[in-house]
């Protein structure tokens, strides 16, 4: 593929406009001013083509405009847009029923619809003080949970979130997530960094600071998304979940970003064997449109009525969408990310053997992150490199994010192909080639 303009007359004109009117708050990438897309491909305002490896940040799970979903959208928009959470309509219960047969746990589940990853995360912490009556929560450094006062609360990704909106929400203990690559506690002789966590959550955090009594539930990216595509060990979660059962505290997985097949399961947690108690996601649940959710074990859904509630919950054009979404998904997608996912992962383990800023490649499905370092023996992150990176790709081409310290993610939608894969890894590529070349 040719190489982009950076920035053409029309993006320009747009981005200028957008400064004037526009919250200085939204952390803006690069400037791309999109005008349409299709499947896995996007254009600008200007006429530019680019493949699309952030899916809006793992929200356009079925690609850009799927038919099947844009004529969901449009059959219930000439029915009716919203009548209110007050009353009652087929698609939200056929929704829920849904969410229901794919939660992570055998039992019945009860759904609570929201309208974005942060409101599915505030609903979780409201139900989790509810249903257990006690105040205390554990959350992971490195990770992200949203933007609102709880859910930023929570968020360890970044300490920008946090700037400016203290006094944050009283009763929240961060400990560090078992990092393979960069652990921050020291392991014991036969330990991996997932037992250190343990070992520290019971030994420091309860023994010394923390009742376990007193902690309604632990929060908890199976996969870190913003934090950096970071994977834990195999054996954390068990540990995690036999430790949450016998302090009687709730597994909250947080599976906004990870969830909704991006790792070739319904849930990220599901690759590690064990069962949560909550679950929250949004993103790609919709493809696109706005909505969330927060899924529950009905023995933990104990709120009465009235205790919590929203104006747009179980919105009509929402619920549609996510159900075309998830039938598209249930029938091929998800084994699509699976596979293409695995094929990804392995060009991109090859591509590491020929660029040394290449630290690691980790992840599972269609949710890979590719760490850059100065250095691999000191492992020293190499933020800068990275984002040079980003740009060049964008110049040639190539939509991606960054995230954590010096990772770029992988997040395709969830249709895209192996011949598509490769087209978007060579131009990726060429951009590490050109930035590690410019010194």
């Amino acid at each position: 593929m040719e190489a982009q303009k950076f920035l053409g007359p029309k993006a320009k004109e747009l981005v200028e406009r957008d400064r004037k009117v526009v919250s200085p708050s939204y952390p803006r990438g690069y400037p791309f001013v999109m005008d349409h897309g299709k499947g896995v491909y996007v254009w600008d305002v200007d006429g530019n083509k680019f493949l699309d490896f952030a899916a809006g940040i793992a929200v356009n799970s079925t690609g850009h405009s799927h038919p099947a979903v844009v004529k969901a959208i449009q059959d219930q928009a000439e029915k009716f847009i919203h009548i209110s959470s007050d009353f009652y309509h087929e698609n939200w219960i056929e929704l829920s029923e849904y969410l229901n047969r794919i939660a992570p746990f055998e039992e019945d589940a009860v759904v609570f619809a929201t309208n974005s990853g942060t409101e599915s995360m505030e609903t979780a912490l409201k139900l989790a003080r509810y249903h257990t009556g006690r105040s205390q929560f554990i959350a992971f450094l490195g990770g992200f949970h949203g933007r609102t006062h709880g859910s930023v609360t929570l968020t360890a990704s970044k300490p920008h979130y946090h700037r400016g909106f203290y006094p944050l929400m009283n009763g929240v203990t961060h400990i560090p997530f078992p990092d393979p690559y960069r652990p921050v506690l020291q392991m014991n002789p036969g330990e991996d960094v997932g037992d250190a966590v343990i070992r520290y959550l019971e030994e420091s955090i309860f023994a010394h600071l923390l009742p376990p009594q007193d902690v309604a539930g632990i929060i908890i990216e199976p996969i870190q998304g913003e934090g950096g595509y970071v994977v834990p060990p195999a054996g954390f979660f068990p540990k995690l979940r036999e430790l949450c059962t016998r302090y009687g505290i709730l597994l909250i997985a947080d599976e906004v970003q990870s969830g909704v097949g991006r790792t070739g399961k319904w849930w990220a947690i599901e690759n590690f064997g064990v069962e949560p108690d909550i679950i929250t996601t949004a993103k790609g649940i919709a493809s696109g449109v706005p909505f969330g959710a927060m899924i529950a074990r009905k023995s933990v859904t104990t709120w009465k009525k009235g205790s919590h509630g929203n104006t747009y919950g179980g919105n009509p054009l929402a619920c549609a969408a996510s159900l075309e979404t998830l039938k598209l998904i249930d029938g091929g997608y998800l084994q699509n990310a699976a596979e293409v996912g695995a094929y990804c992962l392995e060009k991109l383990t090859q591509m590491q053997t020929r660029h040394t800023s290449i630290g690691i490649v980790r992840g599972i499905g269609l949710m890979i992150g590719i760490e850059f370092v100065k250095d691999r023996a000191t492992r020293e992150p190499a933020e800068k490199l990275r984002d040079v990176i980003v740009d060049r790709a964008f110049e040639k081409g190539l939509l991606t994010l960054g995230c954590g310290g010096s990772t770029i993610r992988v997040s395709p939608p969830l249709c895209i192909t192996k011949s598509e894969i490769d087209e978007g890894l060579a131009i990726l590529e060429e951009a590490i080639s050109s930035a590690e070349n410019a010194g």
